[in-house]
């Protein structure tokens, strides 16, 4: 019990580490002077709440900085087309060779399918008192 929980909750972890290393997304900050106002990770960060409108504040006191966290890009895509002659032919023969390995049974047919049981009386084995050992 505890050696299958152990190996699930390993596996989910690993699944989990190859997920977010291959992720990439873009965190914005807005800073109105030196004052944080919005970040967002996946839309736009929000202005400054109708300052920048505002007469008596400069648009260029305000500024968006953006950080890029770029995920793994660096992963082995590979084709078909790019393995050597013998080994498409081996995957073909192993493929053809897998799945033709499985027959259809033929269907049974049960002719008393539909019929129930005769109703007991009496049980006769303990009636005659004769077991089966």
């Amino acid at each position: 019990m505890l050696k299958t929980a152990l190996h699930k909750s390993f596996s989910m972890l690993l699944a989990l580490l190859v997920l977010f290393s291959t992720v990439s997304f873009t965190v914005v900050k807005h800073y109105c002077g030196d004052t944080l106002v919005d970040v967002a990770i996946f839309s736009e960060a929000k202005a400054c709440g109708g300052m920048e409108n505002d007469k008596s504040m400069k648009k260029s006191c305000c500024d968006d900085e953006v950080d890029v966290v770029k995920g793994q890009d660096q992963l082995k895509l590979s084709s078909f087309e790019d393995l050597d002659f013998e080994q498409q032919q081996f995957i073909d023969a192993f493929t053809f060779s897998y799945i033709n390995s499985f027959e259809n049974l033929p269907k049974e047919t049960i002719p008393h399918k539909e019929y129930s049981p005769p109703d007991l009386v009496y049980d006769i084995q303990v009636l005659d008192e004769v077991f089966l050992i």
